[in-house]
């Protein structure tokens, strides 16, 4: 695990643009997973802007899609899909033709997992895997209590993450079981990257990567991974012991 910290969100953004165009350009197809919601929006923004203007080719790469509400798609405002529609990919000039995304709405959720790890392990799995950080230590939607060895699945929500989820939502709506990428994707990527901004996220940072590894807090597993690269503005960071 190493940690990155920088002094604003931009330059945290920035630095985690710059980790995906380095990886495209020495493996112009690779598999890349971004996340949705608030952190990983400036990284998004300088990914697009620098692909617009020639700087970066995404052509070639494929995007593997995070996590998803169960029983929304890209017409839910508020859904990852519905995200990543307006914040990157109607952004672009180009339209990208290798994404695959969750279909939370598929009748069988197990056989939706499944097909998502196939596609994954059929590409040699995700070269870059990009995820932020929940208020109780999620990973994607990888809840507290979630094995770390788990592929692809779905699983009811935390509380925390069902009161904290109704932020994208322009009124109450009802969070009850999430689909994700798991945890032994994060371990297998060929980098995970973990990125996170502002004071609310100094506790559960603190946490996660100083304190006791453990189920209950899924953003520990990164200290046991060699392939960690933890990216943080300096709020983030602020209750981070020996770290500058």
């Amino acid at each position: 695990m190493k940690i990155a910290i920088y002094d604003t969100y931009d330059a945290m953004s920035k630095a985690a643009a710059e980790l995906v165009a380095q990886q495209l350009a020495e493996k112009p197809a690779s598999v890349l997973c971004v996340p949705s919601g608030d952190s990983p929006t400036g990284t998004l923004n300088y990914l697009v802007n620098w692909a617009n203007e020639g700087k970066l080719d995404l052509s070639q790469c494929h995007f593997v899609g995070l996590d998803e509400w169960v029983g929304m798609d890209e017409n839910d405002v508020g859904s990852c899909k519905y995200y990543l529609k307006h914040n990157f990919f109607d952004k672009l000039n180009t339209k990208l033709t290798n994404v695959t995304l969750f279909d939370a709405k598929a009748a069988d959720l197990d056989a939706e997992c499944e097909r998502i790890n196939k596609f994954i392990n059929s590409k040699g799995g995700l070269d870059i895997m990009m995820v932020g950080i929940g208020m109780n230590g999620h990973l994607g939607l990888n809840e507290p209590g979630t094995d770390f060895n788990l592929y692809a699945h779905h699983s009811a929500l935390d509380p925390v993450t069902i009161q904290v989820g109704q932020k994208y939502f322009q009124q109450e709506t009802k969070l009850t079981e999430g689909i994700t990428l798991g945890l032994r994707h994060l371990s297998e990527a060929g980098k995970a990257v973990l990125i996170a901004s502002g004071g609310k996220k100094a506790a559960i940072i603190h946490e996660s990567l100083q304190g006791t590894v453990s189920t209950d807090i899924p953003a520990s597993i990164l200290q046991k991974l060699p392939n960690a690269v933890i990216l943080l503005d300096k709020d983030a960071a602020s209750q981070l012991e020996h770290a500058s």
